[in-house]
């Protein structure tokens, strides 16, 4: 069915339409007060009308080229965008009913004028009705806030700061912690500190007892999962109220300086889903109030906001990363595919055969045939360790080093030396390394003057003796200490004879079992078919590895070389 693009305005004033008609609403349900509505909501609302009204006197005015769809549809995403947090929030969030600040004696009332309310009874459920109001507006600024997390470079660290001095803020409390769980690293770490906390762990002997140093050392803390207050309470995924430090083995007393005496704490692991990914901690000062029971529940309650905000949070930021990644592994990997030979060069005396099979995104993997000389061929294996475009600038200085040097008298080892020093001394670099075999041969002599850096093998099948040996050594990967110094070797090779080089994408490749290809397929099918030519025998290859890898993803680039002396 096909439509006319003329008319297209009529949607589009019809969707504007109904944005006004859904502000006016709005409006009237936020002064009824029979529902809370966030900014947000009247934002999004906003740009969907905006775009609209403009995209429709944009096709009236005759502009029918594609842009003003364009622009619509990212405005459109943009609006989708800003409820995504607001309504995750609302869609994980489970509301608890707020007693904080309702002294027991005013409960009790409660509890006996409640056949008979009186206006006291109605002054004192007001009074509760606002503090369960006042518990959803720190809701709402926590999403708000949220907000922020992904527009700048610290906003998470902001965020988190926020979050801490509002609970704070709160409960009285004179000091207080946020930490988040590292998995990776098995630890729980200090994000955001704010007042006088006094430690409850013990602090290091050497420090000096100074409120100014022992805050500092708090503030940049983190501790294992186990054998510490806060490790335990994180792994047992339970609120603790402590009144009495001095009865609690897991407190540790730093004193006897009076602003190290322990006072009272709150601690309370913030979950999602019953997963602990962090904790809220609070402290009060010895000779201040106590906390209570109420304070507990006031912080539980804040902390389980705090805690599905801050998920969200990473989640959205977790996508927008993988967004990101994507585009930029698109274009490096287009960079990627045009350093690669677009063809092997037809060399007398030599037969060729290649294999570039790269995996999703850029892994780094890159191979090249240099003719240099009469007397020198240069062969190229290179895998660069990391992913995106810092690995692919990596990759073309040494690929631009290569094709100045190579023509020079210089041995293999004593190229790749000067390579390792130019990508060494790089600062980016520091992340990023690389495994190179640098192979020349010389058709002169018969020759094979090679090097590696890394762990990229070198492979020489001997057709008389019809045996395949490593003839490299692993050695320091290029890039990593720029006094490393690359040894020499040399192979005289004959007719019949194969050269094979390879990346370990290839032989670390997996089947549905999880078991990896390894070398000694490879390696057999080399020689099994060394009669016949480079090409056919790289397609043998392809087609037994793509046998036993079946439907499995490819996780990293597989590349070979063959090199056959006729």
């Amino acid at each position: 069915m096909n439509f006319d693009d003329s008319y297209a305005y009529i949607p589009l004033l019809a969707t504007a339409a109904f944005s006004v008609l859904l502000l006016v609403l709005l409006v009237i349900i936020r002064r009824r007060s029979t529902a809370r509505v966030s900014f947000i909501t009247f934002i999004a609302t906003g740009l969907i009308f905006f775009s609209s009204i403009i995209t429709a006197f944009s096709l009236l005015s005759g502009n029918t080229n594609g842009n003003a769809f364009i622009w619509h549809t990212i405005i459109l995403f943009f609006a989708l965008f800003l409820f995504l947090p607001y309504c995750l929030v609302l869609a994980t969030f489970e509301p608890k009913k707020i007693d904080k600040l309702v002294p027991k004696s005013k409960n009790i009332e409660l509890s006996q004028q409640a056949s008979t309310p009186s206006d006291s009874t109605l002054q004192q459920q007001k009074e509760l009705s606002e503090i369960d109001l006042s518990m959803l507006d720190i809701s709402r600024d926590f999403m708000v806030h949220a907000s922020d997390a992904y527009i700048s470079d610290k906003g998470m660290t902001t965020f988190l700061e926020y979050i801490n001095n509002t609970i704070k803020e709160q409960i009285n409390a004179d000091g207080a912690a946020l930490f988040m769980i590292d998995d990776f690293e098995d630890v729980i770490a200090v994000k955001a500190f704010e007042g006088d906390f006094p430690p409850p762990y013990k602090l290091p002997s050497d420090m000096p007892h100074k409120p100014v140093r022992v805050a500092t050392n708090f503030k940049f803390a983190s501790f294992p999962l186990r054998d510490n207050i806060f490790g335990d309470i994180a792994t047992l995924g339970k609120p603790e109220l402590i009144t009495k430090p001095e009865m609690d083995s897991r407190v540790y007393q730093n004193g006897p300086e009076e602003f190290l005496e322990c006072g009272s704490y709150i601690i309370v692991p913030m979950k999602v889903m019953d997963v602990v990914i962090g904790l809220t901690a609070f402290a009060r000062k010895k000779g201040s109030e106590l906390f209570t029971e109420e304070d507990l529940k006031v912080a539980e309650t804040l902390s389980d906001f705090a805690a599905t905000t801050i998920k969200n949070v990473q989640t959205v930021a977790d996508i927008i990363e993988q967004s990101e990644i994507s585009k930029e592994s698109e274009i490096a990997s287009r960079v990627q595919e045009s350093l690669k030979p677009a063809k092997l060069p037809s060399i007398q005396g030599l037969q060729l055969g290649a294999m570039w099979n790269p995996a999703k995104g850029v892994c780094g993997d890159y191979y090249d045939v240099i003719i240099s000389r009469k007397d020198r061929i240069s062969f190229i294996m290179s895998d660069i360790a990391g992913k995106g475009m810092t690995s692919i600038v990596i990759m073309t200085m040494i690929r631009a080093m290569l094709k100045l040097v190579v023509n020079t008298t210089q041995s293999a080892g004593k190229i790749l030396t000067w390579i390792n020093k130019g990508i060494a001394n790089e600062s980016f670099s520091l992340d990023h390394f690389g495994s190179l075999a640098l192979l020349n041969y010389d058709p002169t002599t018969s020759t094979l003057n090679f090097a590696t850096g890394g762990g990229t093998p070198v492979y020489y099948f001997d057709a008389e003796k019809n045996t395949c040996t490593l003839i490299s050594e692993n050695s320091e990967p290029i890039g990593v200490e720029k006094s490393s110094e690359y040894k020499d070797f040399v192979q005289n090779v004959k007719k019949g004879d194969i050269i094979i080089t390879y990346t370990d994408g290839l032989v670390e490749a997996l089947n549905e079992s999880g078991q990896q290809y390894t070398k000694e397929p490879l390696l057999k099918l080399v020689v099994d078919n060394h009669n016949k030519p480079s090409k056919e025998i790289i397609n043998l290859i392809k087609s037994d590895l793509k046998k036993f890898s079946g439907n499995v993803n490819q996780f990293d680039d597989e590349t070979l070389l063959l090199i056959k002396i006729q």
